[in-house]
């Protein structure tokens, strides 16, 4: 099967049915080789969990796997050496979209605000986010992450600067949206059990919303993948293929349309099965030991 160079996702997607394995990572292998806008970055190693420190050399090892396939990386905290990523990414030329993690002790959400303060106002962040999904977790107020978000915008000089959630959040809290730069959407059709085969056409949907919502504010999707492993969710099924053929079609989406997208996720992270099930540690291009899966 042969692909056209011109626009071949005005509507849905392209059909793989017809499609081998083989031949499906022949193209994605293509794909990723070509480039893609931006990778989320995973710097927990096999056996590591949030709360360990992180070290350079890890950080630069996976670092430099990735680069070159890649213009951005985004990086989830500012502290336990993931205040390393933006200033080792940067050696390697890479752009970055940096977050402050916070959550419900106010103890780290400070020393996470004054990180992202920091490396930002040292040039090593192209993008701040303030929280990721935080709304959803409801582990602050409304209230109290609009706070964090003027605190940011009061000290960080010269940055865009978003909050990170689901895309109908911007819709569903106006205050929010408002007070943000720039939208900084999550989209998943797989954690809303879509069927492989409508998921472009859902994830679509889903930018238009945060877009619209955002009422002609840069829109950035910052999280979208498929697990390539584990339990179904409803209509979503995880598999190899699904995974291929999620990735592929994104991806010429987002090159196709001007789309800015980071993809979920480099690395493989076995720690993530705790609060996602199975298919926590499947959403990987390459694998826990570092190795790519296609």
């Amino acid at each position: 099967m042969s692909y056209k160079e011109e626009k071949i996702l005005a509507l849905t997607a392209v059909d793989y049915d017809d499609v081998s394995i083989d031949g499906l990572k022949k193209t994605f292998k293509k794909v990723l080789k070509n480039g893609i806008h931006g990778l989320c970055f995973s710097p927990y190693m096999d056996g590591q969990e949030p709360g360990e420190e992180l070290s350079e050399a890890q950080i630069r090892r996976r670092i430099e796997i990735i680069k070159p396939y890649t213009k951005w990386i985004r990086s989830f905290s500012c502290t336990e050496g993931n205040e390393l990523i933006p200033k080792i990414a940067k050696e390697y030329g890479l752009n970055t979209l940096v977050g402050a993690w916070l959550g419900d002790d106010l103890e780290i959400n400070d020393n996470e605000i004054k990180g992202l303060v920091e490396l930002s106002n040292k040039g090593y962040v192209d993008v701040a986010a303030v929280g990721n999904e935080v709304m959803y977790r409801g582990d602050l107020t409304e209230e109290e992450l609009i706070n964090y978000i003027i605190r940011a915008k009061n000290e960080i000089h010269n940055v865009p600067i978003g909050y990170v959630d689901a895309y109908y959040e911007f819709s569903d809290r106006p205050a929010i949206t408002e007070i943000c730069d720039v939208i900084l959407a999550n989209c998943y059709p797989f954690w809303e059990g879509c069927d492989q085969d409508y998921s472009l056409l859902y994830m679509k949907d889903m930018y238009h919303r945060a877009k619209r919502a955002g009422n002609g504010k840069r829109v950035i999707i910052t999280e979208t993948g498929w697990p390539n492993e584990g339990t179904n969710l409803e209509g979503a099924f995880p598999s190899e293929a699904n995974a291929l053929k999620y990735f592929i079609n994104a991806q010429r989406w987002s090159k196709e349309e001007g789309i800015e997208m980071f993809y979920f996720s480099s690395f493989d992270e076995s720690w993530k099965v705790g609060a996602e099930g199975d298919v926590g540690a499947f959403w990987g291009i390459w694998d826990k030991n570092e190795k790519i899966k296609y």
